[in-house]
């Protein structure tokens, strides 16, 4: 899985190039790795009335739904302020955990945030987001019990 880890961090640092931030600074880039072995890269893109603006995760996210790939394995996260280099582990926001709740399994999908290929930091979806309200919640008719 390393090797995997490796290639994902790779991409994702390639992706937050192309990242769109004129107003925070901030450039994420993430790379999505589907259950078949493609990978599907974000990077976030601002809007001037802030609201419109799309985080790298979700990105990545949609742009594989929009195709047809629901299995998702894992995401690689990388991210800090626009012309340095990436110093800081970004980890996704609370609306980013709740769209990768909606597409992945919690307790396997793996959140990777990266400062680079070497120095990385690994969880489940479910470490980062425990307690979380999902599909399966809706189906049920039941939601869980506090």
């Amino acid at each position: 899985m390393q090797t995997e880890i490796q290639a994902l961090i790779r991409r994702a640092i390639e992706a937050r190039k192309l990242s769109y931030s004129p107003y925070s600074q901030y450039q994420v880039g993430a790379a999505l790795l589907a259950g078949d072995g493609q990978i599907i890269t974000g990077c976030n893109i601002e809007n001037a009335a802030y609201g419109p603006s799309n985080c790298a995760e979700r990105t990545a996210i949609f742009k594989a739904v929009s195709e047809g790939i629901r299995d998702f394995k894992a995401i690689a996260i990388v991210g800090s302020p626009a012309g340095e280099e990436i110093t800081q582990y970004a980890y996704p926001c609370g609306v980013c955990r709740q769209v990768m709740r909606e597409f992945c399994e919690p307790e396997s999908f793996q959140v990777i945030v990266a400062k680079s290929e070497k120095e990385y930091r690994v969880a489940a979806l479910a470490e980062l987001f425990p307690e979380s309200f999902g599909p399966e919640n809706l189906r049920d008719g039941n939601p869980k019990a506090f």
